[in-house]
């Protein structure tokens, strides 16, 4: 049985849980610059603490006991740590040259995690997503105001990042491709198309999970898409799921999630911050809060799969998942025939007007 229809089986019995976030259980952690060093990095010439994924290299015992709290916590899908485990990313550690060790490590720690939790619980299937982040430059804005047509980073470049990471990924072992926390569309469309490049290669495929960040109550990305324009951008690669991470609180995702899940033909997730960062960058929303929230919003029929981003624990996940299970699964919408367009705003023309255009 193919891991699609696994999921798929899954997605059609219960809403799916996937995992909280990572930095929130590694900072509790304490860790020194050594610890992001390890023997391997011991005479680098950059300072190394804060470089998360790093850890899958260096103390890869805690980044595989951090995703068995989130199994244990009833998670169906934990993440990969790999958000910024591109070449692209990880140039301002000097570690570009890393980047297939840091997936590779990356995904057999999740897969290790994924492989001990059903064995404690026969007849369970635990899932790993490959976690692509947004990167930390940008197809589609330049960073210097005096100059709009400059982009710090070029399409090609974009690209080959991508694939380096999809194909270490997929070569770790992953069940399924995320692409996450998506601000700027265009980056995202080179991550598909990287994808689509390693599927080629390789002869085979994987689901593909896509989620988009609203950055505030405007209700639109970063790079100034509507959520239903981000869909309409996106749906041609036609992706097992869409969804909204990080940025807001659940609170506020509510309506960009119910428009979302009423245009969306695949399975929808949600998986917000816990609140808003306070002044102190920590994040005030307690899993009770989380999982009212999250509850209400499985109620509605809006969710497929539901977690927790910046500031949630395995604690939340637990609340979140004890909230949701009452509630069944969100039904895609049906496919449409509608010519479907797509700039910062959606332009959708009926087929009923379109066959009669012709």
């Amino acid at each position: 049985m193919s891991t699609q229809t696994e999921l798929e089986q899954l997605l059609q019995r219960r809403i799916a849980i996937i995992d909280g976030a990572m930095g929130s259980l590694i900072q509790t952690h304490n860790l020194t610059e050594a610890d992001f060093r390890g023997p391997r990095f011991a005479h680098h010439p950059r300072d190394l603490k804060g470089n998360n994924d790093l850890l899958c290299l260096t103390r890869p015992e805690l980044i595989e006991s951090l995703h068995a709290s989130y199994f244990a916590a009833g998670a169906d899908l934990v993440e990969t740590n790999t958000f910024s485990s591109t070449s692209i990313a990880q140039a301002d550690y000097e570690l570009a040259d890393v980047v297939t060790d840091l997936n590779l490590a990356a995904a057999q720690c999740a897969v290790r995690a994924a492989r001990a939790a059903e064995a404690k619980t026969p007849g369970r299937r635990c899932f790993v997503a490959g976690a692509i982040g947004p990167l930390n430059r940008t197809l589609s804005m330049s960073p210097d105001v005096n100059r709009p047509d400059y982009r710090a980073v070029t399409w090609a470049q974009v690209t080959a990042a991508y694939t380096e990471q999809v194909r270490a990924l997929l070569a770790g072992g992953v069940d399924v491709l995320l692409v996450e926390t998506i601000f700027d569309t265009l980056n995202a469309k080179a991550a598909l198309f990287a994808i689509e490049t390693v599927f080629d290669e390789l002869g085979r495929r994987v689901p593909v999970m896509i989620s988009v960040t609203i950055t505030d109550n405007s209700g639109r990305t970063l790079s100034g898409q509507t959520i239903t324009a981000f869909y309409d951008s996106i749906r041609h690669a036609q992706p097992f799921s869409v969804g909204i991470n990080c940025a807001l609180g659940g609170k506020d995702m509510r309506p960009y999630l119910q428009e979302l899940s009423r245009v969306a033909e695949c399975y929808v997730s949600c998986y917000p911050n816990a609140g808003l960062p306070n002044a102190f960058g920590g994040y005030d929303e307690t899993p009770a809060d989380m999982a009212a929230v999250l509850g209400d919003f499985a109620r509605q029929g809006w969710l497929n799969l539901v977690g927790g981003c910046c500031g949630s624990t395995p604690v939340h996940i637990a609340a979140i998942a004890e909230a949701v299970k009452r509630h069944p699964p969100r039904v895609p919408a049906l496919p449409s025939r509608d010519l479907r367009l797509s700039g910062l705003e959606s332009l959708v023309i009926p087929s009923t007007l379109a066959e009669a255009r012709s």
